[in-house]
């Protein structure tokens, strides 16, 4: 394909897409395909010739749209956002256009230099304690990983080697195979399975600790455990505290954690990797208060900032443990400018890296600050506005409603909330998940989509309270509202945040 082709090729690759998101709204969120479904269609072996741009471009529209989840549609309510936007999709392009590889400063300058700049401003933007940011004059620093899942893994695995070292300074009587086979990892039993993987890949205990009714991991619930690990022998070593937990986005109280962590010399990594967009508004900070007390901070971009998949902001406070734990020199690596910029391969588990940074510059230049502010009020209004449309009928309770994610659930038996998921699932319209509150099986509603507007959650509440009645008669017509919660006013709000 020479450029000419491609130029063709490109611009109607744009159209499909274009075309593809006006379309979403009209969707079925889920696919109606059956597991091996594509091996079926497809040739068993590839092709001996080349074939043109155009057959394949129709093939995607034959084959590959008919098995799609469509994540990116107003009426997806699973999990949390997987961000999209135009510039971000534009700056996907660019990046495989110059087809780089970040194996060091000098293997592409701009790509480094762009990352420590939008690590700063993201950081700024965040109001992260200033020693977490590259143009600080201490040892911090950020960096931009793969996913929340990396950022755990890699910030375990940097405590990990600390902790070893330390304790090997201090002439400890234990061997260091002695020390790594006694170190143990702190969680909430509300933390994303990421954070226990985290403990399975880094040959590390992972205690998922008991939360509050609230879904928060208290101080006194870690001091405890810590307490009981170190009479039994064993050396704390990692904790992770969640702002923005997976089932109901729940927050611990870092001011409680961070005392416990930097008393008992633990590193403290903070996920945020949803909510964490949200401290953009000033009103939501209060939230991460004592975040200067933790050691490593992560949010991920590609849930809630607009920028697409992968892309997740990882900060450290001391970025010197991180380069100690995963540096490895080989002459083909070296150059002349060692020391006056990051060489982030050493703050990574792969040698390798992608131009992350380009999207996120064009989706902070095109949005601004104010754009992504606007995008997350909006989506926090749409899921209050849910909550109480909820809260108006009776057959059902509003068990949380955090940030964009409300769950709820039919009262009674948990059977009857999980005959109207599987129902709702079945006919495709619609994608929402289930969870636990307190024990008790509830369905997850989170806004996810950039396109979703106040027309769709009443068409989704429409769809569920249908099917509801075919399992719960409704005969009560009028409830009072959730505590703090104002119908008309959440309307208002939803319309001046468009």
């Amino acid at each position: 394909m020479d450029a000419e082709h491609f130029r063709d090729f490109g611009k109607a690759a744009v159209d499909y897409i274009a075309d593809y998101h006006e379309s979403l709204r009209n969707r079925s969120v889920l696919p109606n395909v059956q597991p091996g479904y594509l091996g079926e269609l497809l040739p068993e072996d590839p092709p001996q010739s080349g074939e043109s741009w155009q057959d394949i471009l129709q093939d995607v529209d034959k084959f590959i749209m008919p098995g799609l989840t469509h994540w990116q549609s107003p009426n997806f309510h699973a999990y949390y956002p997987t961000a999209s936007s135009f510039p971000s999709i534009v700056g996907e392009l660019i990046i495989a256009g110059f087809g780089m590889v970040g194996l060091s400063w000098i293997a592409s300058p701009a790509m480094t230099e762009l990352e420590v700049v939008m690590m700063n401003w993201l950081g700024r933007m965040l109001e992260l304690p200033e020693e977490f940011l590259n143009c600080s004059e201490g040892p911090g620093g950020g960096v931009i990983q793969g996913s929340a899942s990396e950022a755990t893994y890699v910030a375990l695995l940097t405590a990990k080697e600390k902790k070893v070292k330390d304790l090997l300074e201090k002439n400890s009587n234990l061997t260091e195979a002695e020390i790594k086979g006694k170190l143990v990892a702190y969680s909430s039993d509300q933390s994303n399975s990421s954070v226990e993987k985290s403990g399975l890949l880094g040959s590390m205990k992972m205690r998922l600790l008991p939360t509050n009714k609230e879904g928060q991991l208290t101080g006194a619930t870690l001091q405890e455990a810590i307490k009981r690990d170190k009479e039994a022998g064993l050396i704390p070593c990692y904790v992770v505290a969640n702002l923005g937990t997976t089932p109901t986005c729940a927050f611990d109280n870092l001011e409680e954690l961070g005392p416990v962590c930097n008393r008992e010399d633990v590193w403290l990594h903070v996920d945020a990797a949803y909510a964490g967009t949200a401290f953009v508004c000033p009103e939501y900070r209060y939230l991460m208060k004592g975040v200067e007390m933790s050691d490593s901070f992560n949010v991920n971009l590609h849930k809630w900032m607009l920028v697409n998949f992968d892309c997740s902001a990882m900060w450290i406070k001391n970025a010197k443990y991180l380069v100690e734990a995963f540096n490895v020199e080989r002459i083909y690596l070296k150059d002349q400018h060692k020391g006056l910029a990051p060489e982030y391969r050493h703050w990574q588990i792969s040698l390798g890296r992608r131009f992350r940074a380009l999207k996120v510059w064009f989706v902070l230049r095109i949005y601004g600050v104010e754009g992504v502010r606007k995008h997350v009020r909006h989506q926090i209004a749409l899921a209050q506005y849910f909550a109480e449309l909820v809260a108006k009928d009776q057959r059902f309770e509003c068990c949380s409603c955090s940030m964009g994610l409300v769950t709820f659930r039919l009262k009674g038996e948990n059977s009857l909330t999980e005959t109207l998921l599987n129902r709702l699932t079945e006919e495709k319209k619609f994608f929402l998940i289930a969870g636990h509150f307190n024990n008790t099986y509830v369905i997850r509603y989170a806004i996810c989509s950039r396109l979703t507007e106040k027309e769709d959650v009443d068409r989704s509440w429409n769809e569920i309270i249908r099917i509801a009645g075919n399992i719960v008669p409704w005969k009560i017509t009028e409830k009072e509202g959730l505590p703090g919660l104002n119908i008309n006013h959440l309307n208002e709000n939803i319309e001046k945040s468009k």
